[in-house]
């Protein structure tokens, strides 16, 4: 059927003549639109039910796919960089190690005390007092207070804060006040808290 008389009878038809049971004896031209209808709307429907979820389900892959790049250059780096944190962790522990063995425990204290007062002395002080305070439990070690009260000249005074901080353990020193002692003399009184500390374990 040439193309004109497609066109001849699609100007020549009328949709009252259609009948449903008679499928066949619809022109040509109506079997093709009704067919192209059919067509283009399984395809929208398709789309909408079938390639919308598909082009979804991309968009999400897409998504995971770049927090997968993310996670795996991140596990990269840390697996090319193994080495140097495992070396890293024992340079830690051994210095771990060597902070807690400044540490004192109990049994060490007297000792502690001793030397604080032999400190003393050697730089020409007069130990007044020296008392032990309450402990202090922290969160991973405990604070031990010592109350030490001492009399001595400026330059003596200067000379036992410097040797403190080479005892062999940690002491730290706090809550300094200084007062003149007798008018004819250079003597200053000195009071202040030394501080040493202890691991905290578990039975602390």
């Amino acid at each position: 059927m040439a193309f004109e008389d497609v066109l001849d009878s699609l100007r020549e038809f009328d949709v009252n003549d259609l009948e449903v049971d008679n499928v066949g004896s619809w022109p040509i031209a109506v079997k093709i639109f009704i067919w192209a209808a059919l067509l283009t709307m399984v395809l929208v429907v398709g789309y909408y039910y079938h390639i919308e979820g598909l082009q979804l389900q991309l968009l999400s892959a897409t998504e995971k796919e770049g927090e997968l790049k993310e996670e795996f250059e991140t596990k990269a780096f840390q697996a090319a960089n193994l080495d140097a944190y495992r070396a890293q962790m024992v340079e830690m522990k051994e210095s771990f190690g060597t902070l807690v063995s400044q540490l004192p425990s109990d049994t060490e204290v007297p000792g502690l005390l001793e030397d604080i007062t032999n400190k003393g002395l050697l730089n020409g002080l007069e130990i007044t007092s020296i008392d032990l305070e309450a402990e202090q439990a922290k969160e991973f070690y405990v604070e031990l207070p010592i109350s030490i009260i001492a009399k001595g000249s400026y330059h003596d005074l200067g000379a036992f804060v410097s040797a403190m901080a080479g005892l062999p353990r940690i002491v730290t020193l706090h809550n300094f006040t200084i007062s003149a002692g007798d008018a004819n003399t250079n003597q200053l009184n000195m009071s202040f808290i030394a501080k040493t500390y202890r691991y905290k374990d578990g039975g602390a």
